[in-house]
């Protein structure tokens, strides 16, 4: 691809234009752990949604969903959809008790819920699985796929030009953290969105426009059905029925299972990592809700239909094209004139420092303040522990560059994580709402979940064809199942938590519910509900409803079925306007009960068993 010297300035001038974003927040960022890791707990909900999306959108995104619709249609993105189940759980089950913990860490979340060796240890055994070989392994994945982008697009040297992105996200992520990776993260955000939506509406053009476009997806995957159909299965002469490529086994374990008993970095069942991390920087309770809130709505609903469109132009322009994600890359290279070939490369640019930016960050934040902090040096400056923050954001940097050129696949990765992870999810949403899981239930699941995965993940495959869906499917449903009856027989068998413990957590977080019930009656506030009462479940179903209309109307549109569009948009307002008043019914109740609940905060804060 031939760079023009717009194009060129365009790139340069984001780079410093990001760069100065920044810097500028150096002197905010240095003056202690919580402006270096939480931003100071003083963010709105937008920028702190906003960071969200954007650190989601990282470089291989897009070729992610451009591989999948060109495989299997519109649908095949059900890999993905399905985790909005969860999503919404944690908008309005667990956002408001994550604030509420006043934690920096979602690990530390492990010596406020439980006490003793076994807190700590489960404390300092997630920050480091979690900051060195989850962290770093995103971070090669990532890195290999804008190396694949830049050996397509660019004559230089791939090398050379992701060190570039590499070393400026280092730099600002280093000088000034949390303030820095949020701020950029809006700038990126728009960049990279203006981008995709620019490059599909060449693509459509490219194909001779949306009638063009349909008729030949159509001879491509033998009906629009098959090719546009949000549905993840099909009506034939026998009723519905699943695509080939995604068996009943598969679709049930996706449908039903992997969005709650799979843990999987920025869809943790209950939340987690750094969408944590937002949550706890936010201002309030109501701004950790709103900007979990607006994430699942623009990481959803918003942001995919420019990949899916590009995504299914490329098997039109390039349908002997043997890797396909490398498709989105050659119709950005092919498609875009100047100066949106550099607005592209910029676009390309703030995805992969997004994600960077947040993971170095993230991941820093675990080694210092839940195993530097908490294990090796507690007596330290603020200033002596955000120097140490610097120096673990380099170290974090160059061990990636090293885990980027071991990694050979990207999706064997992802697929590791996936089932890595899976049988832990009830656990991880169970400690908040039931006060007999403890320490070793954690443990126990984590542990289980290795040792299983890692068995079935080995013998399994070999008893299907090589991609079979049903073996990743029959892996989970494996894990999930041994997992689980691992760490409840593990619960009942070990301790509970002491008494005020327990107390100290409820006057904290005040989680209410039925598991709580004893507790509570024992602190003298009887049998509270969960915060929002039977309106957060109502929340929760009308959430999935109005993000689900919302994608199915925006790609009904898009594809020009306008009236049958709109009405799915009609629906998604409707659950919209649902969920804003049950909202805003609760927020006064809420807010009575926060208040009479700050000083029991306090005090449980104070008086919390501490190492």
């Amino acid at each position: 691809m031939t760079l023009t010297p717009i194009d060129w300035a365009i790139v340069a001038a984001y780079f410093v234009f990001t760069a100065v974003i920044g810097l500028y927040f150096t002197k905010r960022g240095g003056e202690s752990l919580t402006e270096y890791f939480i931003s100071g707990r003083q963010v709105s909900w937008w920028l702190a949604g906003a960071s969200m999306v954007a650190t989601t959108f990282a470089a291989d995104t897009p070729l992610v969903v451009t591989g999948l619709v060109a495989n299997h249609g519109v649908a095949g993105n059900w890999l993905w959809w399905n985790f909005v189940m969860s999503g919404m759980l944690t908008v309005f089950l667990f956002a408001r008790l994550w604030r509420r913990a006043h934690v920096m860490t979602d690990v530390e979340f492990a010596e406020i819920r439980y006490s003793g060796t076994p807190a700590a240890v489960l404390r300092g055994f997630r920050a480091l699985y979690l900051a060195i070989p989850i962290n770093l392994i995103i971070l090669g994945w990532v890195t290999r796929a804008m190396i694949k982008i830049l050996s397509i697009s660019l004559g230089v040297s791939p090398i050379l030009a992701v060190g570039i992105c590499f070393v400026i996200t280092v730099a600002y992520s280093v000088a000034a953290g949390m303030w820095a990776v949020l701020w950029t993260d809006l700038v990126q955000f728009v960049i990279k969105m203006t981008a995709v939506i620019v490059l599909a509406v060449f693509a459509v053009e490219a194909v001779g426009g949306m009638a063009a476009f349909k008729q030949k997806l159509v001879a491509h995957f033998g009906s629009e059905t098959a090719a546009l159909s949000v549905l993840p299965v099909h009506f034939g002469t026998d009723g519905i029925q699943a695509y080939p490529w995604m068996p009943l086994l598969a679709l049930g374990t996706f449908l039903f299972v992997q969005w709650w008993a799979a843990w999987y970095p920025g869809a943790e069942p209950g939340g987690g990592g750094y969408i944590a991390q937002r949550i706890f920087s936010a201002k309030t309770e109501r701004d950790g809700v709103l900007a979990t809130l607006f994430f699942q709505v623009a990481h959803y609903a918003l942001r995919p239909w420019p990949w899916i469109v590009t995504g299914l132009a490329t098997v039109i322009l390039y349908p002997n094209l043997q890797d396909k994600e490398a498709g989105y890359v050659h119709a950005f290279v092919d498609l875009l004139p100047t100066p949106w070939r550099g607005f592209m490369l910029a676009g390309f640019a703030a995805a992969y420092m997004s994600t960077v930016g947040t993971q170095l960050n993230w991941g820093a934040s675990y080694l210092v303040n839940d195993f530097y902090r908490r294990f090796l040096k507690k007596d330290a400056t603020e200033e002596h522990y955000v120097a140490v923050s610097r120096w673990a954001t380099i170290l974090l940097f160059l061990a990636s560059c090293v885990v980027t050129w071991q990694l050979t696949s990207v999706e064997q990765a992802w697929r590791f994580l996936l089932a890595l992870g899976s049988g832990t999810g009830l656990v991880l949403m169970l400690r908040w709402y039931w006060w007999r899981v403890n320490a070793w239930s954690e443990i126990s699941a984590m542990i289980t979940s290795l040792v299983v995965a890692s068995i079935a993940t080995a013998v399994v495959p070999g008893n299907f064809a090589p991609g079979d869906p049903n073996a990743d499917a029959t892996i989970m449903l494996i894990t999930v199942a041994g997992t689980t009856l691992v760490w409840l027989a593990v619960t009942f068998l070990t301790r509970p938590e002491p008494q005020e413990v327990l107390e100290a957590f409820y006057r904290r977080v005040r989680p209410g519910g039925p598991g709580w019930a004893a507790v509570s009656r024992g602190l003298g506030y009887g049998r509270e509900a969960i915060p929002g009462g039977a309106k957060a479940w109502v929340n929760w179903a009308a959430g999935i409803v109005a993000v689900y209309a919302s994608l199915f109307g925006i790609g009904k549109v898009v594809f020009g079925y306008v009236p049958l569009g709109t009405a799915m948009l009609a629906v998604g307002v409707a659950a919209f306007v649902l969920i804003a008043r049950n909202m805003r019914e609760t927020e006064h109740e809420e807010i009575r009960r926060g208040a009479a609940g700050a000083e029991d905060r306090r005090l449980a804060e104070a008086t919390s068993v501490r190492p």
